[in-house]
């Protein structure tokens, strides 16, 4: 599980936004799940050609909060099925295992009590569980999430992190982890990357890339410190992970 933290307008979304095949490369290129995108010309046509759409439905996305009219007419178990229609295929209708694998995830947040409710109607906290489960409905070789703790309370906010955790070590998920507050990669994330202006500022070990000294360079005076929650996640990791689980970035 890698960690991409950094202050507002760091660029940290940005990175969600290319590896997703959906943002335009400036510079440079990158190469995600085989995929090869370079800037210019090649790199704007990229996001809307097959390449693009075959690739985005091995990657699983939950997005900054949810904003969903409460009266739309969608509970918790269609909400999850969204998810699987990038497997099913254009034009076609789930079957009985579709519906099942739906269960399974609805269970695996959490969710089961709720399971005929109005998305709408969810707390925030639950939005975003029913989020991963959807995201995870597409049996994605990798996840990506763009602070899913944002305007949670701190009850909301260590369940999703603890989740995150038990979906990584259990199922050796490739996962990316957008947040603004590096104390919640510090114990949860293998690698870390710190971003400032745009540019990777120090990338490693959290340990290493979150010090104080660059916690002070990149946040400026800031009562953040990275010392952890007092329960080490990583050491949890299941075999294998260190080399990147399913994917490959």
């Amino acid at each position: 599980m890698v960690g991409i933290v950094g202050p507002n307008g760091a660029g940290k979304t940005t990175i969600l936004t290319v590896v997703n095949g959906l943002g335009r490369l400036l510079h440079g290129e990158a190469n995600v799940l085989g995929c090869r995108m370079q800037a210019g010309r090649r790199g704007r046509d990229f996001r809307l050609s097959n390449a693009a759409r075959r690739m985005r439905v091995r990657i699983g996305f939950v997005p900054q909060g949810q904003n969903v009219d409460p009266r739309l007419p969608v509970n918790v178990r269609e909400a999850v099925m969204i998810g699987r229609y990038g497997r099913i295929g254009p034009g076609r209708h789930p079957k009985r295992e579709d519906w099942r694998l739906v269960d399974e995830l609805i269970d695996l947040v959490g969710m089961t009590p709720l399971a005929e409710r109005p998305f709408g109607h969810l707390s925030g906290g639950e939005q975003q569980r029913t989020a991963i489960a959807r995201a995870l409905a597409q049996e994605p070789q990798i996840l990506l999430l763009d602070e899913p703790t944002a305007s949670l309370d701190w009850r909301s906010r260590q369940e999703i992190l603890e989740l995150m955790h038990r979906i990584h070590r259990d199922r050796g998920l490739t996962t990316l982890l957008v947040s603004h507050d590096p104390r919640e990669t510090f114990d949860l994330c293998n690698r870390v990357v710190l971003m400032r202006q745009g540019s990777v500022y120090a990338f490693g070990p959290p340990e290493q890339a979150l010090s104080d000294a660059n916690i002070q360079e990149v946040y400026g005076k800031s009562p953040l410190c990275c010392h952890g929650d007092g329960h080490d996640h990583r050491h949890e990791r299941a075999d294998g992970e260190e080399a990147g689980g399913n994917g490959r970035i």
